[in-house]
């Protein structure tokens, strides 16, 4: 019978360790080249809301010509109200100072930002409580059929120096 040879792995061990480092550089390079190519294409990863920050109210993805589809079908009379159709949403991001469209400040106070459609006697508000987390608009909700109205994005708790962003927003009946 012949004796058993010992096999030893004829790989280097700085090879293995180099070959590591060379994966690790190139996966770091490449998370790193990604982050602020994603940041620029409008990616936010959810972050909780604070104090003293601007930020931008969103209905269905948008800031700009938003509008809210109504669960009114038919002819629809002035004044005419109904409930929103489900799969719609609201959200905040985070804004730079100025820009094109309504800016909010949290102020020294704010955790949270609150969405209120219309007078608060006749809707409930969404609390929103982290940057780009949408939140379902409530199907509950009473609002106008047709025509526009706002979205007030409120700050909460509020403070001197809080202060709304208002989007304007159009009420579209199903046909």
């Amino acid at each position: 019978m012949a004796p058993r040879s010992s096999a030893r792995s004829t790989r280097h061990p700085l090879r293995t360790t180099a070959t590591a480092a060379a994966a690790l550089g190139l996966a770091t390079a490449l998370a790193t080249a990604v982050a602020p190519a994603a940041r620029a294409a409008g990616v936010v990863d959810p972050a909780p809301i604070g104090p003293n920050q601007f930020f931008t109210g969103l209905v269905n993805g948008t800031a700009t010509g938003a509008a809210i589809q109504m669960a009114c079908f038919g002819p629809v009379t002035a004044g005419e109200t109904g409930h929103p159709l489900a799969g719609q949403t609201v959200e905040v991001l985070p804004s730079p100072a100025s820009g094109t469209v309504d800016v909010g400040y949290t102020g020294s106070a704010a955790t949270g930002i609150v969405a209120n459609f219309g007078p608060a006697s006749t809707t409930l508000p969404v609390t929103l409580g982290y940057y780009a987390v949408k939140v379902a608009i409530p199907t509950s909700l009473v609002l106008p059929c047709a025509g526009t109205g706002t979205v007030a994005f409120v700050p909460e708790p509020g403070s001197a120096t809080a202060r709304s962003a208002i989007l304007t927003v159009r009420y579209v009946p199903q046909p």
